[in-house]
This record gives C-alpha cells, structure tokens and sequence, in this order.
C-alpha cells in the first residue's frame, strides 16, 4: 500500500525568504497530523547559517513533544546533527542525503560523494545504537544542475554501497524537477533489483517541469511504497539554482482518490492546511488543487469543448 511522506515543514519551508515562526510550523505539522499523516519530516538538523529558516529545530521539536504512532522524521548531515537530533528526544527516524554527483555534492555538504558516504556510514551506526532508524535520500538522481543529467549506473553504485546498512528505506530525489516517467520506471526498477526486498523504496520528485505527479505515479507502479509531497506544492533546494516546489501533497491525494486508491488522509483537512502556509507566506501557492478546489460533486456526462 502506498503510504505519505509529509515534507512541507523541512522540504517546504526551507528555500523560503520570509522568516517562518516556530508556532507557525507547530500549526502546520499539527493539521497534517490531524489529517491522518503518519510520517512527516519536521525539521533539518543543519548549521542555522547554512539554512536559517530551521535554526529552530530544538524548539520546534520540544513544542511538537513525542507523537506515539507517528514517525518523526529530522534530517541531518553529519555526526553533530545527528547528536543534536537524538537530544531532542522527539525524533525517532533520521534521514540522510547523499548526491550522485561530486559537483552537488561540494556546493551543498562541501564534501565529494565518498566522504558524503563515509560520513552517513557514521550516522547510521549512531543512530543504530540509538534505536532509531535511519534512512537515505539520493539528490540529484536524475539531474544536477551543475553536471547535467545523471547516469543511472552512479545511482546504482550508491544502491550497492548501502544494500546491507539496514535502511529503513532509500530514495531517489528528482531534486530539480528533471525526470520523466519512463526514466523513473528505469532507476528504481534498477535500484530496486539491488537492494531486493528487504529495503523498501521512497521517491521524492519536485514539480519544476510539471512532470511531478506523472512520476510519483510511476514509482507507485514500479513497486516505490511511499511518497514525499509538500502541502500546497512549497520546497526547493538552497544550493539548486532554479529548483522549485515539490508535488503538493493535495495534488498526490487527489489523484489517487479519481484512481479510487485513496490514502487514510483527509484531502479537506490537507487544504485547510494549505491554506494556512498560504497565509504564512503571504504568496500564492503553486498547488493547482488549492487554487482549482475538489471536483464538483454532481459532474456532468459526456463531453464539451
């Protein structure tokens, strides 16, 4: 079954200019949740020069409290912010990125791709002996804005690299909105025949080129079991010139809901939750849904131009 990665208060949240208030993201995470979202990414563990919109990531997690039957998600870079994560005492999933490409790699983590593994490698193990799982993202997988397009066989090799480290999951990241269907078919079919069953798969795509939604549905039929999306559509990369917002989060339910293969989220709830981001970022959201509004009820038949 298809399952929901929120990513609006971390993904979301990150790239934007105006400051954002912690009992904002509180408000925003609390009606996700109310909606029926079991997994959201809350916050990121970085240094607050590199991304200020997270330097309240404490706070943010001891406002939130622990959630039971809910996995709260805080990524982090390195052994410090993993340390710093675990402190909080909220955050039980640690998530990690990595990019395919050294080019990416250097302007966001100021590392190459084997130093960026080497340093996950540690993370895993500490959160290990946390008791916290632990997954990764690989950014850039389809394009780097720096190096062009990706080859598959560099996503493959990270694949191999971390196919015995116990992830709770890995995932492929569309991080500049540059795939298209048939090559999503392709890399996780890829991915997927090296890790096997034993590490289930997530896929992240970004809207830039309109493609978004086209390709979280393709990863589903690829056999992906869960999705990230970002209520009303927000998000974008601080070191990705031109990245813009990932699939909103309505747009993905409703979707699935004209499929008749809905999720246990309330696609109302979620855009009142939209609603909420818009009037914190006082700017139009690029959600279509939010903007468009749900189906009428009583659709008429046949046809008209």
């Amino acid at each position: 079954m298809t399952t929901l990665m929120e990513v609006s208060p971390r993904d979301g949240l990150q790239n934007e200019a105006r400051p954002i208030s912690t009992p904002q993201k509180l408000a925003l995470i609390e009606k996700a949740l109310a909606a029926g979202v079991k997994r959201i990414e809350v916050t990121s563990f970085v240094h607050p020069k590199k991304v200020p919109q997270l330097a309240d990531a404490e706070a943010l997690c001891a406002a939130l409290g622990p959630r039971p039957g809910v996995s709260l998600t805080g990524l982090v870079m390195n052994l410090r912010g993993v340390e710093r994560a675990l402190a909080t005492g909220v955050i039980d999933d640690i998530g990690m990125v990595i990019p395919a490409s050294d080019a990416f790699a250097q302007r966001n983590q100021g590392m190459t791709v084997e130093a960026a593994c080497e340093e996950a490698l540690r993370v895993f193990e500490r959160a290990a002996q946390a008791g916290r799982s632990y997954q990764l993202t690989i950014a850039v997988a389809f394009g780097c804005p720096f190096a062009g397009r990706t080859a598959l066989d560099q996503c493959i090799a990270l694949a191999e690299r971390f196919a015995g480290a116990g992830l709770r999951e890995f995932a492929l990241a569309d991080t500049i909105g540059v795939a298209a269907p048939r090559e999503v078919t392709a890399a996780f079919g890829a991915v997927g025949s090296v890790l096997g069953s034993a590490t289930p798969l997530r896929a992240h795509f970004h809207n830039t080129r309109g493609l978004g939604i086209a390709n979280a549905l393709a990863a589903r039929d690829q056999g992906v079991e869960t999705l990230d999306a970002s209520i009303g559509g927000i998000g974008g990369c601080p070191f990705a010139p031109g990245a813009t917002g990932n699939i909103a989060t309505e747009e993905l339910l409703y979707a699935l809901e004209r499929m008749e293969e809905g999720l246990p989220i309330s696609l109302d709830a979620i855009l009142e939750a939209a609603a909420l981001v818009e009037a914190a970022l006082e700017r139009p959201l690029p959600s279509l849904v939010y903007r468009a509004g749900l189906a009428p009820a009583g659709e008429a038949t046949g046809s008209a131009s």
